[in-house]
């Protein structure tokens, strides 16, 4: 028994590294920066340092304490991220911000190193384990201060230079594509000019959600009103045909019959015929002296 317990405790473990591992290989280095000017990005103390934005691309939230930042290929466990921090959850589809500004002791969000301009710069994600390589990227070194590298579309597509236009805008904890309007509502608005499309469905949906708490309160009086005819009736000691019918097949054999009448007999008659049976009566009086206190008195001295 104690070896199956164990079994189970180990496949439950297992099970749940697997869907970790599985998890956190749906994280993406999404934008870097390696030379942030004054008009950068800044860190919450204000400071412009290099920055490298991470991407849940999961549709779901990942743990991401205990993995590996680094940016030498020969040491995959340079800087490990803190386990106890709240904000190591990143909810799905979201993006979270680390700077490599060699300032570890600033919190969870900055990194053990920094990223040196000029040249190229190779920067990876590693699983708990320090073997498990989840992403990788290259800056190039052609990357000039106020410029970032990022991907074409979140956690997807290839990787692009970005210089702040109106066309390639550098977004540090954000979507690397800003949509400023939903092609649906666009489509639909072309489709259905005069919005009568959208009446009709409207009123389909209201009369629908109507007619079906119609049936509903319907059914439901239907049953509340059987329901207190049969208590009623039980109430007042009549029966309903089901419950008779029911009654009557379990109660009219001729054996009870029988036995019920001779308990009948036996009851009224043998009482007053047999000397040694006492057979009391119970009779109201409106008064008994029995019962009189007035006996009890004291008499009162005649003078």
């Amino acid at each position: 028994m104690i070896k199956r317990l164990f079994m189970m405790l180990a496949l439950v473990v297992a099970a749940g590294l697997a869907l970790s591992a599985q998890s956190r290989g749906a994280l993406r280095i999404n934008e870097v920066m390696v030379q942030n000017t004054d008009q950068g990005f800044t860190d919450e103390y204000g400071k412009h340092s290099a920055w490298i934005e991470l991407f849940n691309s999961n549709f779901g939230p990942i743990e991401i304490s205990s993995i590996y930042l680094t940016n030498d290929s020969t040491r995959p466990k340079l800087y490990p991220v803190p386990m106890g921090d709240v904000n190591t959850k990143i909810p799905k589809r979201q993006h979270v911000v680390f700077f490599a500004d060699g300032e570890p002791n600033k919190g969870t969000f900055h990194t053990n190193f920094e990223l040196t301009p000029g040249q190229d710069n190779w920067i990876g994600i590693y699983d708990a384990d320090g073997l498990t390589l989840i992403d990788e990227v290259v800056i190039p070194a052609s990357v000039l201060p106020g410029q970032s590298w990022a991907r074409t579309e979140d956690g997807q597509g290839q990787w692009a230079l970005r210089t702040g236009g109106n066309d390639d805008y550098i977004t540090p904890s954000s979507a690397n594509i800003i949509k400023d309007t939903n092609h649906k509502i666009e489509d639909f608005a072309e489709r259905d000019a005069n919005g009568f499309g959208m009446t009709v469905m409207a009123m389909c949906i209201v009369f629908s959600a109507l007619l079906v708490l119609c049936l509903a309160f319907y059914g439901i009086g239907k049953i509340n009103s059987i329901i207190s005819r049969r208590n009623k009736a039980v109430a007042h000691g009549n029966e309903t045909p089901e419950l008779a019918e029911i009654r009557q097949t379990q109660h009219d054999t001729g054996e009870e019959i029988a036995a019920i009448a001779m308990a009948l007999r036996d009851h009224l008659e043998a009482h007053d015929a047999e000397s040694t049976i006492l057979t009391l009566k119970k009779i109201r009086r409106a008064y008994s002296p029995w019962s009189s206190k007035i006996y009890g008195l004291r008499e009162l001295p005649h003078r």
